[in-house]
């Protein structure tokens, strides 16, 4: 069983710094609570096969996370697929959109894959992306601003 979801938000920077930003997963903390840490492999810029490694609490409980980048075209679209072997794992993206006035539109989406006992919890996990998708796309936008 899967499910997605998705927020959209406008931010008052220009599409090539909210596509930078939002590139260097290493600033997920910023505006993600559950992430706890996280780094990138290689270093240097990132770009398809870069991999981010971290940890993140949902519900109490600290998972390890590992996602690839799979798709890179700056400054349109970002995709990942995580390859941990979690009992829920996400694969998803952003796509931006330059605005009038220097501002971007950003859709961020992911769609949660249940394995296992976690066939059981997905339509949860779902849920709850879904009902937190506003005030994650307010926090993206706020941590770019002051970035």
């Amino acid at each position: 069983m899967s499910g997605q979801f998705e927020a959209t938000v406008e931010i008052d920077r220009p599409v090539g710094e909210v596509f930078a930003y939002l590139a260097d997963g290493r600033n997920d903390p910023q505006f993600s609570p559950r992430v706890q840490e996280i780094t990138r492999t290689p270093d240097g810029a990132t770009g398809v096969g870069t991999v981010f490694r971290s940890t993140v609490k949902d519900a109490g409980m600290k998972t390890a996370r590992e996602f690839r980048i799979t798709g890179f075209d700056p400054p349109r679209r970002i995709r990942w697929t995580e390859q941990s072997k979690n009992l829920v794992t996400a694969e998803g993206g952003y796509d931006f959109e330059a605005l009038p006035g220097d501002r971007t539109r950003v859709r961020m989406f992911n769609t949660l894959e249940g394995h296992g006992l976690g066939k059981l919890l997905v339509g949860l996990a779902v849920g709850a992306a879904r009902k937190d998708a506003p005030d994650f796309g307010r926090r993206i936008k706020a941590a770019v601003e002051a970035s």
